[in-house]
């Protein structure tokens, strides 16, 4: 297992939700930290900008780079990472966790709205990791990590753009961690085994609190990936759970976000 000290990651979606925990988690081991979002001005309607996830990394004794990116923007992104490199000269880990839902059939999806589907889940997740490449390819290490679930065909009817979108990222996965294998970098993908509580859970009323679980479940599961050595682990989809046992975890009902809490398996058809 390696010792994430003074590595740096940058994480896209980083001003609330999984984004944030994801940062806060690898405060805590001391990592330098990207912070990644749109939100740079405080939102009644939204909780959280990247400046006070910022200040959340520093408190926990984490480094923060907060930088106001759209991940839409080709320019916006080597940006990005050119200022990373400018501050720490290295870049070790990249999670692509900016994302955008829309759950709708085809006869209700504009094509504007099948436009930014596309452009902030694989399209981003695409250019983000052409950008950091080279620098992870130069240290011959690195972990990229895209939010994206396993493909199957039976769950795209009534979401057919996000599901489209989504699995676009899981196909970067397989292809990319074939790609750089030789270059001691890790591509994978990681997704929840239940509904996570987020933004988008809140904001389209997706199932019930009782039924969701805290972010922090997909941040240690993350921690618990990227740590691994990229040789020994790439190419593949991950669920939380799964990265949580095999370090030794059996017991989720701390991640509930409710006392009574009864998560279950993301039941698509149940979910519209």
């Amino acid at each position: 297992m390696d010792d994430l000290k003074g590595r740096v990651a940058i994480i896209t979606g980083a001003s609330r939700g999984i984004g944030r925990a994801i940062a806060l988690r690898l405060a805590r081991e001391g990592m330098r930290l990207v912070i990644a979002a749109k939100t740079a001005e405080p939102d009644p309607r939204l909780p959280g900008t990247i400046y006070t996830v910022a200040e959340e990394v520093q408190a926990l004794g984490g480094e923060a780079l907060p930088l106001r990116v759209d991940v839409r923007d080709e320019a916006a992104i080597q940006q990005m990472v050119d200022q990373t490199m400018q501050r720490w000269g290295r870049i070790d880990i990249l999670v692509n966790n900016a994302g955008a839902l829309w759950w709708k059939p085809l006869l209700e999806t504009p094509a504007k709205r099948f436009d930014l589907l596309m452009a902030v889940n694989v399209r981003a997740a695409f250019l983000c990791a052409q950008a950091v490449l080279p620098a992870m390819m130069a240290q011959r290490w690195g972990h990229i990590v895209n939010m994206s679930p396993p493909i199957n065909p039976l769950v795209v009817a009534g979401r057919i753009a996000y599901m489209i979108s989504k699995f676009g990222m899981t196909l970067l996965t397989y292809g990319l961690a074939e790609e750089v294998r030789g270059h001691n970098i890790a591509v994978n993908s990681l997704w929840p085994r239940t509904l996570i509580e987020s933004q988008a859970t809140i904001t389209f009323q997706l199932g019930e609190p009782r039924y969701w679980r805290k972010a922090d479940i997909m941040a240690d599961a993350l921690y618990e990936l990227i740590r691994r050595e990229p040789s020994s682990c790439t190419g593949k989809v991950w669920f939380d759970e799964e990265l949580l046992r095999e370090a030794g975890v059996d017991d989720f009902s701390i991640y509930n976000c409710t006392p009574d809490g009864e998560p279950l398996p993301i039941d698509w058809d149940l979910l519209g």
